[in-house]
């Protein structure tokens, strides 16, 4: 019995020999061309995958602009001595939570505000208990705020009180929470003018949503290897050549009196996208002069070209999708999409046990993996509508 298992161990060793041993004879026997094809595909796929921030970084950020545009060059000398910190408690009667201490740090890194909805208590605790629950990246400190809308009745506002002086981490504006599209754009502006009020101190300052899942270590990792002054800086997913909404009956409806171009300047999806300190206040300042009724994002890009400010690009945001996960690709990317309490959390715990041991060959199957699941998804979501 021993004697013919032991025969059946070796044959089959002797045949996978014979298998692996002609499979490299074949690759072996490659002509010269092939290699070079093999090869050029090879560098071609992972420059695609890895590539894409050295790109980003070195050749294509926007270069210095020479500003000729007396309207462009008004708006950068009016952001150049916007000084709101004097006027803070006039300031503050906008918010009926102004949370002014909440920059007290004067080497402040980065303050992350988080767009979020009174009612979304479950959701703020979410994001608290994981890529939120963090003070510093890197060793440089950081501010996460959730910055909220005003309330509907008495109870709510006591809640929304209540929660405030418990974790201390949230802003109130007076701003109207309800479907239109004026009232995410006007919390964008109340925002943008809190920060310079309350934290001009802050270096950068990422504006993102509740429901998005954030990867603060990456992002912290990305600024502080930037080769250049951190000054223009306009950065996440960027959408170009996006149509104007004609259609009349529509809530986003933009006449073309009142903008006749062919496309939407170029713009960063609002799901997570990165200001520095000054484009902050360039930004709220165009706010002043642009009318149009557009989606929150749009109208940050409209203000921001009206100031001389162009976005720049990085594939590792993932805009308003939502990615499949994949630990080592989390680790890699700066956001995903459209993410519940439940998965943030599940998300945030394997990621915690996971995402420490990614080597350059597990983020790269980490990204083919779910970037291969994300475009099925969609594909069958097409399919299904």
């Amino acid at each position: 019995m021993k004697k013919t298992l032991l025969l059946i161990t070796a044959t089959c060793w002797a045949e996978q020999e014979t298998y692996y041993s002609s499979n490299t004879w074949s690759l072996c026997r490659l002509r010269t061309h092939q290699w070079c094809f093999l090869l050029f595909n090879v560098l071609l796929f992972h420059a695609l995958l890895f590539g894409a921030d050295f790109v980003e970084e070195y050749l294509l950020q926007p270069t210095p602009g020479v500003y000729t545009d007396g309207i462009v060059v008004d708006i950068r000398e009016k952001a150049r001595k916007l000084d709101l910190s004097n006027a803070r408690e006039n300031v503050s009667q906008n918010y009926p939570i102004a949370n002014p201490d909440a920059c007290r740090n004067s080497d402040l890194f980065l303050v992350v505000i988080v767009f979020s909805s009174t009612a979304n208590s479950t959701q703020r605790d979410a994001v608290r208990r994981t890529w939120a629950n963090q003070t510093n990246v890197q060793g440089f400190p950081v501010r996460i705020l959730f910055f909220l809308g005003s309330t509907q009745t008495f109870a709510a506002q006591d809640a929304l009180m209540t929660e405030s002086d418990y974790y201390g981490d949230i802003v109130q504006s007076h701003a109207v929470e309800d479907s239109s599209i004026r009232s995410p754009r006007e919390k964008t502006v109340l925002a943008l003018r809190w920060v310079i009020a309350f934290c001009p101190v802050a270096r950068f300052v990422l504006l993102t949503k509740d429901s998005a899942f954030v990867n603060l270590p990456a992002i912290g990792g990305y600024l502080l290897g930037l080769h250049r002054h951190p000054e223009d800086l306009y950065l996440g997913r960027v959408i170009q050549r996006e149509s104007p909404d004609r259609d009349p009956n529509s809530i986003g409806y933009l006449p073309p009196g009142l903008y006749p171009e062919k496309y939407l300047p170029e713009y960063c999806d609002g799901t997570a996208y990165i200001v520095s300190q000054d484009v902050v206040r360039k930004v709220y300042i165009a706010s002043r002069v642009v009318r149009a009724p557009v989606p929150a994002d749009v109208f940050v890009g409209l203000c921001a070209k009206k100031a001389g400010v162009a976005p720049t690009h990085s594939a590792r945001f993932s805009g308003e999708k939502h990615i499949r996960y994949n630990a080592c690709c989390y680790h890699y990317l700066f956001s995903s999409a459209g993410m519940a309490g439940k998965e943030l959390e599940r998300v945030w715990v394997d990621l915690g046990q996971k995402g420490r041991r990614c080597s350059l060959l597990k983020t790269y199957y980490g990204l083919v993996s779910c970037k291969a699941l994300t475009y099925l998804d969609k594909l069958s979501f097409f399919n299904s509508s």
